[in-house]
């Protein structure tokens, strides 16, 4: 069997390029791309002008946002701060009403002191009258005002009171809270606690049965050991009888030799 032949014919490249002929153009070439038309100076002046303006364009675009969020915020602010501004106005309300019936109290006595001083020329028994209606008038007026600052202190009261209940209620849902959080704390305590209880119980066992095992395999190595010394014991006394017994057939065997050798000499 002859070895089979691999050989390939060499071909050189550069001849077959000539041979193909010139290749034709599919694409631009350096020359075109080195004679391209370009931007002048003051075409990109332009160019970097139209890229400014539009940044100045976003920038005052965010600054019109930040504005009506601002104006959102102050709303909610005052929609949130608006009940204790009910309040206040509510108070202001009743000082304004209770300011114009003084005003109106007041009219009405200057009037009624007028009538009674023009009554008081015409005759005095008209004016002994007016002085008696005047002072049941002043009367009436020391009533009215006593009934008015009765009416405030109980407004004052009644103000007072649902602030307190909420005050109350607030402490209340407040001490709940620390209450709930301390039971789910203690919870979570006894949860660690009992983990780490599981963790000692299981490392115990664990040690305990690696300590069981390594004890056991103790024994069982002593016991080995004890058994190989005790064979090797056994082996030497073993060879030292051996040996002992050929030292006697060795030293029998030269003492007759030597006997043999006495006798044939005497001979």
């Amino acid at each position: 069997m002859g070895k089979r032949d691999n050989r390939v014919a060499y071909i050189n490249p550069i001849a077959a390029a000539r041979a193909r002929g010139p290749v034709q153009n599919s694409g631009p070439t350096i020359q075109d791309y080195l004679s391209r038309p370009r931007p002048t100076w003051e075409e990109l002046k332009e160019q970097l002008e139209k890229k400014k303006k539009g940044s100045r364009a976003l920038a005052d675009f965010e600054d019109k946002m930040n504005e009506k969020w601002r104006k959102e915020l102050a709303k909610n602010r005052e929609k949130m701060l608006g009940g204790s501004d009910k309040d206040k106005e509510k108070d202001k309300k009743t000082t304004d009403k209770e300011k114009e019936e003084k005003k109106d109290k007041k009219e009405k006595k200057k009037k009624e002191k007028k009538k009674s001083n023009r009554h008081s020329s015409s005759s005095s028994s008209s004016s002994s009258s007016d002085s008696s209606s005047s002072s049941s008038s002043e009367s009436e007026d020391e009533d009215e005002k006593k009934s008015m600052k009765k009416k405030r202190k109980r407004k004052k009261t009644s103000a007072r009171r649902p602030s307190e209940s909420s005050e109350e209620e607030s402490d209340a849902e407040s001490k709940k809270r620390k209450r709930m959080k301390e039971e789910v704390d203690k919870d979570k305590d006894e949860k660690a606690r009992r983990k780490k209880r599981k963790a000692e119980r299981s490392h115990r066992d664990s040690s305990s049965e690696w300590s069981a095992d390594s004890d056991e395999e103790e024994m069982t190595e002593a016991k080995k050991k004890r058994r190989s010394s005790e064979e090797k014991e056994k082996f030497a006394d073993k060879s030292k009888k051996k040996r002992k017994k050929k030292h006697k057939k060795h030293g029998r065997k030269k003492k007759k030799k030597t006997a043999s050798q006495s006798d044939s000499e005497l001979d």
